[in-house]
């Protein structure tokens, strides 16, 4: 038995190594359209700083492959090999690109491309966009140029040719003027990402017509006008990123119709409120980044409905009014940003008692807060400068960790009068140097700290830029 045994293992031994041998033979039979294979090397000449490409990868799709193109077997003859990916970038290359590079016509050369990823390649030359090169690579399902600064130029209307595109990704990058409506034809579109270039203009109304997208950033650009209510027909959306840009006007009520999105951030821009009660059926969000808006308005009641919520900021929006109690009810809350409103009233103490303590950010300061503050002991010291109550003038504790710098310097807050400690009506006892208590560095939703001085500058900033625009 043991002797059939080994007989069996040896002869699937042979019989792999057979199969090996036949693959190679095979492989080696196949071959390379030539004028493709040309194409391949001025495509790759024109962007490597490598004038041996060529003769190293003679056949790069087989004997002498390169980790950034790839290559499949084409359908109507398997004797023939065709790339379809080339990717450029850091991790294939260092240095990424030579100085000259630029996006050779010999792409035209390669009809079955389905991948070209270019990154942190152009930075030094100008490049532009050719208006119809990439509409006639009609193979094409993934165009990532991205993180390339000297790229700039126009959006090129003809990308709405290339009927398969999926993933369009153009960020970081130097693109001027306005999205071109055109796009809107492309329904296979699942993610557009023009976020981080110089865009004016109008997010055109027809982008509603993408029906299979999914992700859409256009942050950090400059365009104008209101957020399209054609988005609310775009029921696949997970992520829409439109922050850091110059819309006016209101949230649409139809962004209530999307069921799956979990991201939505609209800061930075002058966006005015209320923000519409229909946004209460954007049960999978998981994200709400609305700050610095004029929303001036109250914090929605709705908001307590969206139990998948794990993100709100909505700091520097002109909110007024008490902060509701729902929050204690969001289970899986771990960040919450309502500092730089006009919020009034005392704090809910059950903010410190959130269930399996998931809150793990608490950002509450330069409000019109009063009262005395009851978070417990163990959650102060967890978040630690994490939490930050400075800046709300009749806010005040009978707990001395307040007091402790060493556990931070952003809960510096005066004791209560009229407690038991103190005896009194419950009223705030003066800071020796009341000015102290906003030294430092404050507690904010923005990408960078700001001191109080640089905090009243952007807001005024930001809310005399809005009034203007939309003047």
């Amino acid at each position: 038995m043991a002797s059939a045994t080994f007989f069996f293992v040896g002869f699937l031994v042979l019989a792999g190594e057979a199969i090996a041998l036949q693959r190679k033979d095979d492989l080696s039979e196949m071959e390379m359209d030539e004028d493709e294979l040309l194409g391949l090397f001025e495509v790759m000449s024109s962007l490597i700083e490598d004038p041996g490409w060529g003769r190293a990868h003679p056949e790069p799709c087989t004997e002498t492959p390169w980790p950034g193109v790839e290559c499949e077997i084409g359908e109507d003859d398997p004797s023939i090999f065709h790339v379809t990916k080339v990717h450029i970038g850091p991790d294939i290359i260092t240095p990424t690109c030579k100085i000259s590079a630029n996006i050779s016509d010999a792409l035209l050369k390669l009809p079955y491309l389905k991948t070209l990823s270019i990154f942190n390649c152009f930075v030094s030359s100008p490049v532009t966009l050719s208006p119809t090169l990439f509409g006639a690579l009609s193979s094409l399902e993934h165009l990532a140029l991205y993180s390339n600064p000297t790229l700039s130029g126009e959006i090129p209307s003809s990308l709405a040719e290339i009927a398969g595109l999926r993933v369009l990704s153009l960020s970081q990058t130097n693109l001027q003027g306005n999205i071109p409506k055109e796009l809107g034809r492309l329904v296979n579109l699942e993610q557009l990402d023009l976020s981080y270039n110089n865009l004016s203009g109008e997010i055109p109304d027809e982008i509603g017509g993408m029906i299979s997208l999914t992700v859409l950033d256009l942050s950090w650009n400059g365009l104008q006008g209101q957020v399209p209510p054609s988005l609310g027909t775009l029921q696949l959306l997970q992520k829409i990123d439109l922050g850091s840009n110059k819309l006016v006007g209101s949230i649409p009520p139809a962004l209530g119709k999307l069921s799956r999105l979990v991201l939505l951030d609209l800061s930075q821009n002058c966006i005015n409120g209320p923000i519409p009660e229909t946004l209460s059926g954007l049960q999978q969000l998981q994200y709400l980044i609305v700050d610095h808006n004029p929303i001036n308005s109250r914090i929605p009641l709705f908001l307590g409905t969206l139990q998948n919520l794990t993100a709100i900021s909505v700091s520097e929006c002109g909110l007024t009014g008490p902060i509701p109690n729902f929050f204690s009810s969001l289970n899986s809350l771990t960040a919450l940003s309502l500092d730089n409103n006009n919020l009034s009233g005392t704090v809910p103490p059950s903010l410190g008692s959130l269930p399996n303590s998931m809150l793990d950010q608490l950002n509450l300061s330069h409000n019109q807060l009063s009262g005395e503050l009851k978070f417990p002991e163990e959650f102060i010291e967890r978040l630690g400068e994490r939490l930050d109550v400075r800046g709300n003038d009749k806010l005040c504790t009978s707990n001395k960790l307040y007091l402790n710098k060493n556990i931070s310097i952003y809960l510096q807050i005066p004791p209560c009068l009229g407690t038991k400690e103190n005896g009194g009506n419950g009223t705030v006892q003066e800071h020796p140097d009341n000015s102290s208590r906003y030294h430092g560095k404050i507690s904010s939703n923005a990408a960078q700290w700001l001191n109080p001085l640089e905090v009243l500058s952007f807001i005024y900033y930001n809310f005399a830029f809005c009034w203007i625009f939309i003047l």
